[in-house]
């Protein structure tokens, strides 16, 4: 099983009701939410950990997870309500407000962590569940756990500046994280925010000499890099039209690990060896895979007979 770790929480997008009036419609999201059902949708054994509430909303997103085979049982249920984020459009650019305090997945502890089954081979982090407390602490207590462990570590930080609060603790917690991680993926923005400016490859090669064994960079509509300690490859994006771009890195991060896990290399000795041709093989379909979330609205991950 591949266990995504980290926030799920519902989306109140914009709508009008029939009679006119100004309106919200309840969607599933959440980054690592997303990166789950797109990994179960892609044929991969996937699983979920977060903080999930026994309220309605809570009920919504362990529907959606049991609706793309996500394996949800490893969740820790309590009565706080669902963490919301209403979403306001103004010329097709998105602001959020978001209500997260004392929230059923932001306020899990330590000690709520559940002991792992053997079926779980590796650990995906990330999003926004990082950049708050208790919940932030807590996902990395669980990353150091497991980093004595054989199960592989992957983290995607997936940044967002305006939701930090403090930068100099969340910098060294992501420092910390990627330094326990074998596998790391980053926009090209997100690098440029953690290393400052430089080229792709330098900035990658210096997150490798840190301890991670791969290191994925996003480029947008350009494409994506792959970067181990012995080779290096770029995969272009493909062309298509774009509805919006909801969900497009938490698919690729689903699509390169569901590649990973298909050629048997999702292990910390297979990552150590990776050949060029699976590292590329990672990126196609992290790549195609995005390219059909992009293609329709909302975070809506293919499944695996929609892959060109």
């Amino acid at each position: 099983m591949i266990l995504s770790c980290g926030e799920a929480l519902i989306d109140m997008l914009p709508r009008q009701s029939t009679i006119g009036e100004p309106a919200f419609a309840p969607h599933a999201g959440g980054a690592v939410f997303n990166t789950a059902i797109a990994l179960g949708r892609l044929g991969a054994t996937s699983g979920f950990l977060s903080g999930i509430s026994t309220d309605l909303f809570g009920e919504m997103l362990t529907a959606v997870l049991a609706g793309s085979k996500v394996d949800s049982s490893l969740c820790i249920r309590s009565a706080r309500p669902t963490t919301l984020a209403f979403v306001r459009l103004v010329d097709g650019q998105a602001s959020y407000a978001f209500y997260d305090e004392n929230t059923a997945g932001r306020m899990i502890c330590p000690d709520d962590l559940p002991a792992l089954p053997d079926s779980v081979r590796a650990l995906f982090f990330g999003g926004i569940s990082l950049m708050v407390e208790p919940g932030g602490a807590t996902y990395e207590a669980l990353m150091t756990r497991e980093a004595g462990s054989a199960r592989v570590l992957m983290i995607d930080p997936n940044i967002r500046p305006g939701f930090i609060a403090d930068e100099a603790a969340y910098r060294a917690r992501i420092a910390r994280m990627i330094g326990m991680a074998e596998i790391v993926k980053l926009s090209d923005e997100d690098l440029s925010w953690l290393e400052g400016p430089g080229e792709v490859a330098s900035l990658a090669q210096g997150l490798l000499a840190r301890g991670p064994k791969a290191v994925f960079v996003t480029e947008g509509a350009t494409g994506a890099h792959g970067f181990t300690a012995r080779h290096s490859a770029f995969v272009p994006a493909q062309k298509v039209t774009v509805a919006d771009t909801v969900g497009a890195g938490d698919t690729f991060n689903a699509g390169v690990l569901a590649a990973l896990d298909r050629a048997g290399v999702l292990s910390r000795d297979g990552l150590a060896a990776l050949r060029e041709a699976d590292l590329v093989a990672a990126l196609d379909l992290g790549v195609r895979a995005a390219a059909v979330t992009v293609s329709r609205a909302g975070a809506n991950p293919p499944w695996a007979h929609e892959i060109a």
